[in-house]
């Protein structure tokens, strides 16, 4: 979780929404990646999304199934989906996101009858720190 807090800080300087993630396989970080939504202009391009692009590239499958994603806020909707699209083993997250997310919040995507694959889920990871990378990044905002 250290290295996607690393990651989360990278996309906060480039004006991004601190959020970063890492793809581990056989305890290798093999994929980093922090939003770029506003510097791509892509609603989609969320950290989530840009890091299991990157490692299927890397393993050269759409399946990640003996992978483990570590994610500094809890994902939205739509990447729960598309972590259960690429059979990701283990969802670890820092800092719940009862207004957006969409694992233990809203929808709650891996709790539902029609998901195709549920990954082991650990919430809460350094949450403190991944909570707090957010409430500056948006304090700051409010006070521009």
């Amino acid at each position: 979780m250290v290295k996607a807090l690393e990651s989360a800080r990278l996309g906060e300087s480039c004006g991004e929404v601190p959020i970063g993630a890492v793809i581990v396989h056989n305890n290798t970080i093999i994929a980093s990646a922090h939003n770029l939504v506003e510097t791509l202009n892509d609603p989609t391009a969320h950290a989530e999304m840009r890091v299991i692009q990157q490692a299927a590239k890397v393993l050269g499958t759409p399946r990640l199934v003996e992978c483990q994603l570590y994610v500094t806020l809890e994902p939205c909707p739509m990447c729960a989906q598309a972590i259960s699209f690429a059979r990701i083993k283990t969802l670890y997250y820092g800092a719940y996101d009862p207004k957006g997310g969409g694992v233990d919040h809203g929808p709650k995507i891996f709790q539902q009858p029609t998901c195709h694959h549920a990954p082991e889920v650990y919430g809460g990871i350094l949450e403190i720190e991944c909570g707090q990378i957010l409430k500056d990044f948006f304090q700051a905002k409010r006070l521009d």
